[in-house]
């Protein structure tokens, strides 16, 4: 290996590294290898943010704010309108709500197609007096099997065409990934309705009836004693008449920054106690009303509670890289930022044994959240988290649905007969939306995830100056050695299961970045034709089913759906081979060699 392939292999080996550990968000991790290469030499200083003006970045970043636009104009809320009905059986349920979710996913961003339906898969849960572990999993899996059928249902396509673009001269087109994409959707989603949910642990499909949304709706929570209170002097232990009234369970009890839990059964309540409790927010307000109790951060509180139109508590879970992520409501700012504070946390079971001020929040979390009213959506959006209850993110406008409806599908025809790039096409849209009103143009800027186009950016010229260095034929040269004289198919499935493995420990942007090239190296060597290989790497890319990490979807519904790290596997992994076996006979089929 030349000093340029070491130094590389160590950035991107390190880059891996990094995103499996999670310790630092992976837009900065990005960044700093981005610098890191530029400062060692091996990564051009005019090219380094070369990656930011790439057209993948850009169609990524309009799909997003597209995405908003459908949202806005309520063209979600008309499909999703008529599909909880509690009186389904679950695998009915789940084929009308993953099918949704799988077209929806075809034609916005997957994420935001679970952030839309994961509300109201909550509801039908509740409804149906049914855990929501049930079939949260089945909607969050569908919807990444539906991003595999278009251009712009998920990242790792938009990457692929564009390598496609800059290597063969010509990218993939909007329905180009359909065949073999459709295909393999409907395969996974019939395994995931009729068998899938039954592969699903017990712990997290068989709470009791009347507690299905135990997980998602119990929140480590805590309520302040004020000065003059009635139950001043009184032993905590004579609270219980009260908590089981309000179905509350009392904890116990933080005295001068102190948490006392067993012991304090007997303590005699002082002002400015804070009471430890868990609870539903709906219990947690009707204990606190009929104690007289206040939220606590004292020190803050007149803060918010000054607010002349009231306050609201709202409920919101955190994905991998919101801006609270892996950092406290203090640490953010939220209590002077946004005049709001977190009165709830709901994590697992697992004991949140700090203040909830300075509680450092993990993604999975669950967060309740109190805030002036009318503005829990804006902060929710500004803490990077999503909305659990059934809501409009923004105020729908259901008038300007068939205008949203009617430029998205001209923007997608001309870009599908090569009238325009698709970056043109989404550009146009963009605009049309603002101009018509569907996005304000003060909230344009919010819809796009930012640490997504920091990470494109960062890595699009580190993997360029690996596949200049040689470093991309380097790997394609050792996968086909270890391949020998296997038959085309083989090294298709092969790629495939490789990618996949990377796809469900790392983010799957970056994995298409580096696989992408790979795959056309392997074409190469082996003298065919290299489409087949770069829609293997396509097909892999997205099928991150095995863990809550490899894919956002994942993330959001661990919290929500009472999953453990380990209960993905064991619907994901023959979800994962009934996916290689679809696949690559249609990709041989659909793309000849």
């Amino acid at each position: 290996m030349t000093q340029d392939q070491i130094i590389l292999f160590g950035l991107f080996g390190t880059v891996f590294g990094l995103l499996i550990w999670g310790r630092y968000r992976f837009d900065l991790v990005a960044f700093s290898a981005l610098l890191t290469a530029v400062v060692l030499g091996v990564v051009k200083p005019d090219d380094a943010f070369a990656g930011f003006g790439h057209p993948a970045t850009i169609i990524v970043a309009l799909v997003l704010v597209v995405s908003a636009g459908l949202v806005n104009a309520g063209v979600v809320q008309m499909i999703t309108r008529s599909v909880v009905d509690s009186s389904r059986s679950v695998h009915a349920h789940i084929t009308l709500m993953g099918g949704v979710g799988a077209v929806l996913s075809g034609f916005i961003n997957n994420v935001a197609a679970l952030a839309l339906l994961m509300p109201v898969d909550l509801q039908a849960a509740r409804k149906a007096k049914r855990a929501p572990g049930l079939t949260l999993m089945p909607l969050s899996f569908a919807t990444i099997l539906g991003g595999m059928v278009t251009l712009i249902g998920t990242p790792p396509n938009i990457i692929i065409a564009s390598i496609r673009q800059d290597k063969l001269g010509e990218p993939f087109q909007m329905f180009d990934f359909a065949p073999v994409g459709a295909v393999t959707a409907l395969a996974g989603m019939a395994f995931v309705a009729l068998v899938g949910w039954r592969l699903i642990p017990s712990r997290a499909s068989k709470y009791n009836p009347s507690d299905a949304l135990q997980e998602a709706s119990a929140y480590l929570a805590e309520l302040c004693i004020p000065e003059g209170n009635d139950i001043i002097g009184q032993r905590l232990s004579e609270l219980d008449d009260a908590a089981t009234k309000s179905d509350v369970s009392v904890l116990g009890l933080i005295r001068d920054g102190n948490r006392r839990y067993g012991s304090s059964r007997n303590a005699v309540l002082q002002a400015d106690d804070v009471l430890v409790l868990e609870a539903h927010p709906d219990a947690l307000d009707d204990f606190r009303a009929a104690l007289d109790l206040t939220f606590t951060d004292s020190d803050r509180r007149d803060v918010i509670e000054g607010e002349s139109q009231g306050l609201t508590l709202s409920e919101a879970v955190v994905p991998r890289d919101a801006r609270i992520a892996g950092t406290s409501a203090q640490a953010v700012g939220l209590h002077w930022r946004q005049r709001s504070v977190i009165v709830g946390v709901s994590r697992q079971g697992r004991k949140v044994s700090e203040n909830l001020r300075r509680t450092k929040i993990m993604a999975g979390d669950i967060l309740l959240l109190l805030t002036p009213a009318d503005t829990g959506p804006q902060v929710i959006r500004w803490l990077g988290a999503l909305p659990l209850a059934e809501r409009g993110y923004s105020i729908t406008q259901q008038n300007k649905s068939w205008l949203a409806i009617g430029l998205f599908a001209a923007a997608v025809a001309a870009a599908t007969a090569g009238i325009f790039p698709l970056s043109i096409a989404l550009g146009i849209v963009v605009v049309g939306y603002v101009i018509s009103g569907i996005i304000p143009l003060r909230e344009l800027y919010d819809q796009i995830e930012w640490p997504v186009i920091v990470l494109l950016g960062s890595l699009i010229p580190l993997g360029e100056a690996l596949n200049d260095s040689g470093g991309t034929d380097l790997l394609a040269s050792q996968l086909v050695g270890l391949t020998g004289e296997l038959p085309i198919w083989a090294i298709l499935a092969i790629l495939m299961a490789v990618t996949m493995t990377l796809s469900d420990v790392l983010n799957n942007t970056a994995t298409a970045i580096v696989a992408a090239p790979v795959g056309i190296e392997i074409a190469n060597r082996l003298d065919v034709a290299p489409d087949a290989f770069l829609m293997a790497v396509a097909v892999g890319a997205s099928s991150a089913f095995l863990t809550p990490i490899g894919h956002k979807n994942n993330t959001l519904i661990l919290g929500p759906g009472g999953y453990r790290f380990g209960d993905y596997w064991r619907m994901g992994l023959p979800l994962e081979a009934i996916v290689i076996a679809v696949s690559v006979p249609m990709i041989m089929l659909v793309w000849p060699l």
